[in-house]
């Protein structure tokens, strides 16, 4: 979605994703726990120097260090706590993740060196949850998302029911080009001023340099990357004297003061940065300083294209007779780590639903054959994600396809995630293999499939 002088320019969705479904944001939650801050610092309930000891008294470690003690709600806001790697693994691990978080060491002053850390940002969440007696959702609604006609988001907790803050939420994509719009009107909003100015370039501004990172370009780091031009609170400066919030896998609010511009993207990719050149290179420069003459056919020509995205789909060949002989048969599954018990698959003239049994019961999805059938799944691993948490039942739009004659391919895409999985079906004679992938194993090496492949029989 583009805005420009506070119009939306054009917006698009390749389907099964849709304009109104809610999408995971990964770390670009940040930014909306940030702006919560923001209200509760301009409504008096703390400051950016309060001691975080001060808020959480019953869970400090036994011994308070010189660094635990000095840490500020300004040190959490700029990810510059002190610790040597990122809190969130460890903390995660707990039940109680505050106290968690306040018993891990520091070992640098705080305020000195920039170090990613999502803990950071779950404490800032229950920080605001401590002083104004509301989860970060709920304080944010009259707030924020009211005034905005933001609807529907939802935002994960953790085992205390605080909202996690760095992660977790989800809202539709016009809901990042609002907040972005926001952001970029220095917090006027209908004539309204929803946040104070003052706290909006105080948050967007320059506070920390990111350290430089090995590779044979580091030395043009300031010219090339978008992850070395200073951190904010929960924001990310750009190059262009732009800012962002972002998240995994390319989870966009791009906001352009100069062009008077602001672009939400929300998608899976591997290279975040190669999404933001794209930015850069195609549609910055072509953001005029003057109108822009009208053209009826190139405007005919980018709604036709806007209309139709649509994200590719297998061609499926024609199903094999053995098809018919299979359908609705049960597999028993072989001893495995799932503890699937049961398979089936039911192949119909134009979908397909595939069944799978454990002890918890059974969960099917149902595949269209050569379109995408929208449903709701509690199908155990899924949907695949990077952060801790469950998100079943979860939404998602399936196709299938016959790749070859003892091949049946599935594509599971959880709409509102960035994520999908290709489940592969190996017929032999009475017996079936179903492989699984999913997409950030298909990215990352350092996040494989941990899915078994499932043998089964009749």
């Amino acid at each position: 979605m583009m805005i420009r002088h506070g119009h939306v320019v054009a917006e698009g969705w390749w389907a099964p994703y849709r304009e109104k479904a809610n999408h995971m944001l990964y770390s670009l939650s940040k930014s909306f726990t940030s702006t919560a801050v923001g209200f509760a610092v301009t409504e008096g309930k703390f400051g950016v120097d309060d001691l975080v000891t001060s808020f959480f008294p019953d869970d400090l470690p036994d011994t308070v260090s010189d660094h635990l003690a000095a840490l500020r709600v300004k040190h959490l806001l700029t990810m510059s706590v002190g610790h040597a790697k990122d809190s969130t693994p460890s903390i995660t691990k707990e039940e109680n993740w505050v106290k968690a978080f306040l018993g891990l060491p520091i070992a640098n002053p705080p305020g000195s060196n920039f170090l990613y850390n999502s803990g950071a940002t779950y404490m800032l969440s229950a920080i605001v949850q401590k002083r104004c007696g509301q989860r970060v959702l709920e304080y944010l609604r009259p707030r924020l998302f009211e005034p905005l006609a933001i609807e529907g988001m939802t935002w994960e907790t953790c085992p205390r029911g605080i909202n996690t803050g760095g992660w977790g939420l989800k809202v539709p994509t016009e809901g990042l080009g609002k907040f972005g719009q926001l952001y970029l009107q220095k917090g006027l909003w209908n004539g309204r001023q929803i946040l104070g100015a003052p706290w909006i370039e105080e948050a967007t501004s320059f506070k920390i340099q990111q350290p430089p990172t090995s590779g044979p370009n580091v030395e043009h780091l300031k010219e090339t990357s978008d992850w070395h031009q200073g951190y904010c609170y929960q924001f990310w400066r750009c190059r262009h004297n732009a800012f962002r919030g972002d998240g995994a896998f390319g989870q966009y609010a791009i906001v352009m003061p100069e062009q008077d511009a602001v672009v939400a993207i929300t998608c899976e990719t591997a290279d975040m940065q190669s999404e933001l050149d794209l930015v850069w290179e195609h549609l910055l420069p072509a953001m005029k300083s003057g109108p822009v003459p009208s053209n009826r056919r190139t405007d005919a020509v980018l709604k036709e294209k806007l209309e139709s995205l649509s994200l590719p789909m297998r061609t499926s060949l024609p199903a094999p007779s053995m098809a018919a002989a299979l359908s609705g048969r049960t597999f028993q599954v072989e001893p495995n780590a799932l503890d699937a018990r049961a398979l089936s698959f039911d192949f119909e003239r134009n979908l397909c639903t595939f069944t799978l049994t454990d002890v918890a019961g059974r969960h099917p999805i149902r595949c269209g054959m050569g379109k995408w059938l929208d449903g709701v799944t509690d199908m155990p691993g899924t949907p695949p994600k990077l952060t801790v948490g469950n998100l079943l039942p979860a939404k998602v739009a399936a196709s299938g396809a016959w790749t070859d004659s003892n091949t049946f391919e599935m594509t599971w895409r959880f709409y509102e995630t960035p994520h999908h999985d290709t489940v592969a079906c190996h017929f032999d004679g009475e017996s079936v293999e179903v492989k699984f992938m999913n997409s950030i194993s298909e990215k990352s090496s350092s996040h494989p499939e941990t899915r078994p492949a499932l043998r089964a029989h009749v």
